[in-house]
């Protein structure tokens, strides 16, 4: 019944009227003057916490931030029921549109933002300090927004971060640990392993812990920066976060010349798959609400430091989300990822070639014909080449993720089927022994080797698979099949030749099969055939 009077006595002329915003003193947006009987009920817990925590107490401590604002929170806590069950149904009867609870938490905060916001200043010359005045803002913001529901609408703690001098030391101690923490974990004894190598299901990606490691950091500092009211403030951080991905990059590049002397070497696979897990979790960054929110903000804000000087088309991209705030990077990760690829294939495929030298210099024209392929044997010669490939293979699927793993051999197996084809096939002549024994080679041997990892793996080598088809050819199809080809050359040559007597040559060649040899290809194949009539 006292709280009822006391709280009527001011109702009519305090919280009905309409009252002036404030602006506050530690640089907040303005907000409406606290209702006069919550400014009488925080006397005595201001008076409490100005003599603990102002002057010369021990608990007025810069390095213990925490202690008031523990002691903040304790105070809400305490007074929350007491808000909820006494005050609020008194408000409520008196048709004040006011939230008890919240009324006394603004009062509370605006204690500890005035303590934080006069502490701040003091502490840019101490990193370690400073550091970890930031995390206990933090901390508190958290806490004072989930455990006791503080509107999101109204300002919290995080605002004394804004201040300009603030939020650059803030951003100049983030950069600096961080790179602190790179140098550190390229430099660990196990940067290059992975925590998951022998957990087959866990570990499709194969990221090195140095890489792991480095997202993780990545994905702190978006969640240190992620609650800040301004998303000016959050791209300078994004910022930040593109520079340390960038320079990271830098480094892996690094790493990786010293390594590129042994391509096929543990650490340079784990170089590889470093720079695709990093691309691959900055492609899904850029998938994600909040990220796509950023990107619409630096569009709307125009901020050239983190878009660089865009063109209509490029700021229509990003502002219809169509692009993203990381593609720079991704595609000089890609670029990193092609090149490593690449040289790795190339190292594989020097090998492949020393190994093929035999067989490519086969005994093609004078090889025994045999009528059955089920009697038929790899031919020894093949057999170095065909053994390198597997031990190939199967090293390169254990040491690099499935996604490159994937993109590694069927780029092998196009480079392969050029290599046949030039250094095997157009390079000797077949009579239908050596033709049928390459059909057999290819089809029984090669191409099963692929087929661990496809359903169809002749698909990837169309340029043997198809010279085979021509040169087994029996000899009338052959003949045909030549006498279609010369006439249409001719026909290209005397332009008032009647067309339609003949089939195409395309259709011709589809017919059997053959849809990636040109037709003065097949041409020459079938000039490379030595079983013809007469010879």
């Amino acid at each position: 019944e006292y709280l009822a009077r006391f709280f009527n006595l001011f109702l009519s002329d305090d919280l009905i009227s309409e009252k002036p915003t404030s602006v506050s003193r530690v640089g907040l947006p303005p907000t409406t003057p606290l209702s006069l009987p919550v400014q009488i009920m925080l006397l005595p817990l201001s008076k409490r916490f100005r003599y603990h925590f102002t002057g010369n107490r021990q608990t007025n401590s810069l390095n213990k931030p925490e202690w008031f604002l523990t002691q903040v929170l304790m105070w809400m806590a305490n007074s929350s029921n007491f808000m909820e069950e006494k005050i609020q149904p008194i408000l409520d009867r008196n048709g004040a549109n006011v939230n008890a609870k919240v009324e006394l938490c603004r009062g509370l905060l605006t204690l500890a933002q005035e303590k934080l916001a006069s502490d701040a200043p003091r502490l840019l010359y101490d990193d370690a300090l400073f550091c970890h005045l930031v995390d206990e803002i933090l901390q508190f913001e958290r806490e004072l927004r989930t455990t006791h529901s503080y509107p999101s609408t109204l300002p919290g703690a995080l605002h004394v971060l804004l201040d300009e001098v603030v939020l650059q030391k803030w951003l100049t101690v983030e950069r600096k640990m961080a790179i602190e923490k790179v140098d550190a974990m390229l430099s660990a004894e196990g940067a290059w392993s992975s925590q998951y190598k022998d957990i087959s299901d866990m570990d499709e990606l194969k990221a090195p812990d140095c890489a792991e490691t480095f997202m993780t950091l990545l994905l702190v500092i978006t969640d240190r920066y992620r609650a800040l009211p301004c998303p000016r403030a959050q791209l300078r951080f994004l910022a930040l976060q593109r520079e340390l991905v960038d320079d990271f990059r830098i480094r892996l590049t690094q790493v990786m010349k010293e390594e590129s002397r042994n391509p096929l070497g543990a650490r340079y696979c784990a170089i590889l798959n470093a720079a695709n897990y990093i691309s691959t979790v900055l492609g899904d960054w850029g998938d994600n609400v909040f990220f796509l929110q950023l990107q619409q903000s630096a569009v709307a804000l125009g901020e050239e430091e983190l878009l660089g000087p865009l063109g209509v088309t490029e700021s229509g991209r990003l502002a219809s989300l169509e692009g993203s705030l990381f593609e720079g990077l991704l595609g000089l990760l890609e670029r990193l990822r092609g090149d490593m690829l690449g040289r790795l294939l190339e190292a594989v495929m020097r090998d492949v070639q020393k190994k093929a030298q035999p067989y490519c210099r086969d005994r093609w024209l004078s090889l025994p014909s045999q009528c059955d392929q089920a009697t038929m044997s790899l031919s020894s010669l093949a057999c170095p080449l065909m053994q390198c490939l597997r031990d190939h293979l199967l090293q390169l699927q254990q040491m690099l993720c499935l996604p490159l793993f994937q993109m590694g051999w069927q780029d092998l197996a196009e480079r392969l089927d050029l290599f046949l084809y030039q250094n095997v096939i157009l390079y000797n002549h077949f009579n239908e022994g050596g033709a049928a024994q390459l059909q057999f080679d290819m089809t029984r041997n090669l191409f099963p080797l692929f087929g661990h990892y496809c359903k169809r793996p002749e698909n990837f080598f169309k340029h043997v698979k198809e010279a085979c088809v021509i040169l087994c050819l029996n000899v009338g199809s052959a003949l045909l099949l030549r006498d279609v080809l010369r006439q249409a050359e001719e026909d290209e040559e005397e332009p008032g030749t009647p067309e339609g007597q003949q089939p195409s040559p395309v259709s011709a060649l589809n017919e059997l099969g053959v849809y990636r040899l040109a037709p003065c290809d097949v041409l020459i194949l079938l000039n490379l055939r030595a079983s013809w009539p007469g010879k």
